[in-house]
């Protein structure tokens, strides 16, 4: 039982190691708060009623 996780954590790490994995990923995630943020203007006016620092 070791081996099978340690050698799906060993596939797992090769196939995720790549920077572009990570690259699009964050890209994905950006883009997604993005649309999130405007959806959430759009809703309350554009006014930011969270109370969190505005930067």
């Amino acid at each position: 039982m070791k081996s099978i996780i340690l050698m799906t954590l060993a596939i797992a790490s090769v196939l995720t190691s790549s920077c572009n994995t990570f690259i699009g990923l964050g890209r994905d995630m950006r883009i997604a708060g993005e649309g999130m943020e405007k959806t959430a203007n759009k809703n309350t006016g554009g006014q930011d009623t969270s109370g969190a620092p505005v930067y």
